[in-house]
């Protein structure tokens, strides 16, 4: 027996054996630590996936709401600011001496007694006559070319 354990025969037979359990085992440790980490990792997943899901239309919601809020601030502060400047106008309206300025500038009203000169520049009369376009052209012309700019759908 003592031979027969020291045979090339027998040690290639028990290294085989050997050899084969070692793989058979870290096969089956392999797998079991990979059939683990994968279903911890799909579940993991599963887990992230769904709370993405479930917060992604919140979260969005409430990031479009937050843009709404800062514009209505926004339009707030402007209309509060329009309201101050109203205001300020309203009390110089009341102001008798304000309204005399703004009668002599706007409507040339002049006090008893004075003399009002108006000075017209040669250059706005130019342009205003310039700008007139069609009284240069007779009456028809312009008759017609009103009737064909109304059916345009490109107007300007």
């Amino acid at each position: 027996m003592a031979r027969d354990r020291f045979s090339t025969a027998t040690r290639l037979r028990l290294l085989g054996e050997q050899t084969a359990a070692r793989v058979y085992r870290s096969q089956t440790r392999r797998q079991d630590r990979r059939s683990r980490l994968t279903g911890r990792a799909a579940f993991l997943a599963l887990v992230v996936c769904s709370l993405v899901v479930a917060l992604a239309y919140p979260m969005r919601q409430w990031v479009s709401q937050r843009a709404e809020i800062a514009e209505q601030q926004r339009l707030a502060a402007e209309a509060g600011e329009r309201v101050e400047q109203l205001r300020d106008e309203k009390a110089r309206l009341q102001d008798d001496a304000y309204i005399r300025r703004l009668a002599r500038e706007h409507l040339h009203y002049v006090l008893p007694g004075e003399t009002g000169y108006t000075v017209i520049d040669p250059d706005a009369v130019r342009e205003r006559r310039t700008d007139q376009g069609a009284a240069d052209r007779p009456w028809y012309s312009n008759l017609w070319d009103g009737v064909d700019t109304a059916d345009r759908t490109d107007r300007k």
